[in-house]
């Protein structure tokens, strides 16, 4: 049985038991919270393998030298890593925590590729001693470094170089990335991104094979993504002069997903039609060989995926103004409404065959009045102990998870046909003062 609402944002094997409960990839969401606890991170694997292959085909299809790469900062642990290794994905990292992880889930360390506007010292030092593929670099200061490192390493560094098209995608001003006014890359109409090019084709122990660029997140346009293509492709052609060859080119992620039944993301295909339809055509217009393509989805793969599960505790009617429903969880492992003031939707899910008929406000247990998950939700009518879901949940909410409050970050389990596998336990009170310098 589907879910009789926000059926849109849920993950693709979720339904309704007979007993009404909600069921993620097999399993009865009211067993899981007995297993593992609430607050609770639930990824389906079917969708989470389904979005990664949806990747790979839509793109191979139109552009066979195509390459897929999972933007790590949406959420990484080891076991994800190696699972989404397995899919025949690479990796994109913004912090040697990052990079870490993955070398110790085995990840083969030439299919990352290093982003990040002010890489330190030491984590370049050691990404290039760990064999990191790429690095995308983002500063002058990078550049002089990058360098100095890798030939005191006795390595020739494979890099790209990260250019501003100014590009507007039309998203949440925090989160756009391709502006003239940004913290990251070398601006095209200021004559940094042609220095930074001379400058690292005149570099010993740097070989540069391409540009790269990110417009922002999430990105629900198409017209972004083919506009900065062509800009960049024909800065590429001027190029030439310095001696750049394009192998390889990247035009970043940021591909939207449905956070709410409002939401009308672009299909993968159509943004693998956009873009790899620019990229031919652009090279074709500029006299220039087709180069690797590399795209970086993190919040469309794992996103969808995931599903946040909390406990009902109190409930506060204020008659005229209205009804808060607090959970045991809040903006400690998700932020981003608070932050951004992003958009979610709820289900009852121990009701989940309830219709939804009372407008709510989910609140979390943080002590700071900003510590909302959802404005006027609209929930089936729940008690203390019931259950709320909160799709849409798999990218950035536990990567940003945070212990303010000394709370403990939640558990996050992997669904596949009734079974399900812990990725992360729930951290405990010891690991909160492991720490302490006693």
């Amino acid at each position: 049985m589907s879910v009789p609402y926000a059926s849109k944002v849920f993950p693709a094997t979720t339904a309704v038991n007979d007993a009404g409960r909600l069921e993620i990839g097999g399993c009865d969401v009211a067993d899981l919270a007995r297993d593992f606890g609430t607050p609770l991170y639930v990824f389906d694997e079917a969708t989470l393998r389904g979005q990664a292959e949806g990747f790979l085909r839509e793109f191979r299809s139109r552009y066979a030298n195509s390459r897929v790469v999972y933007a790590c900062k949406a959420f990484i642990n080891v076991p994800l890593a190696r699972y989404l290794a397995g899919l025949g994905l690479g990796f994109d990292v913004v912090s040697g925590g990052e990079a870490a992880v993955l070398r110790a889930a085995g990840a083969d360390m030439a299919t990352v590729d290093f982003h990040g506007n002010n890489k330190t010292p030491q984590e370049i030092a050691q990404a290039v001693e760990w064999g990191v593929g790429h690095f995308v670099i983002d500063s002058f200061h990078e550049l002089r470094l990058l360098n100095e490192t890798a030939g005191a390493a006795g390595r020739v560094q494979p890099v790209l170089i990260r250019v501003s098209p100014s590009i507007d995608p039309h998203t949440h001003r925090l989160t756009t990335t391709g502006v003239l006014d940004s913290k990251f890359g070398f601006p095209i109409e200021t004559g940094d991104a042609e220095e930074a090019v001379r400058q690292a084709m005149a570099a010993a122990n740097l070989d540069l094979q391409g540009l790269h660029f990110h417009l922002g997140s999430p990105i629900f346009e198409l017209e972004p993504y083919t506009e900065a293509t062509e800009r960049v492709l024909r800065f590429a052609a001027r190029m030439r002069e310095h001696g750049m060859e394009l192998r390889r080119f990247s035009p970043g992620g940021g591909f939207a997903i449905a956070y709410t039944e409002d939401d009308e993301p672009p299909s993968i295909a159509a943004y693998a039609e956009a873009i790899a339809g620019a990229l031919t055509e652009g090279c074709a217009a500029n006299g220039l060989p087709p180069p690797e393509l590399t795209i970086e989805p993190g919040r469309s793969l794992s996103g969808p995926a995931g599903v946040a599960l909390y406990t009902v505790g109190a409930i506060k009617r204020v008659p005229g103004v209205r009804t808060y429903v607090s959970v045991d969880g809040g903006m400690g492992d998700n932020i981003r409404p608070a932050l951004y003031g992003s958009r979610y939707v709820a289900v009852a899910a121990n009701r989940a065959n309830a219709p939804a008929t009372e407008t709510v406000t989910i609140a979390g247990k943080y002590c700071e009045s900003g510590d909302v998950l959802i404005h006027d939700a609209r929930l089936a009518p729940v008690q203390a102990d019931d259950l709320i879901a909160i799709p849409a949940s798999g990218a950035y909410a536990p990567s940003m998870a945070s212990v303010y409050n000394l709370n403990g970050r939640p558990a996050i389990v992997m669904t596949s046909e009734g079974e399900a596998a812990l990725l992360r336990r729930r951290e405990t009170y010891e690991d909160l003062i492991a720490q302490d310098a006693l």
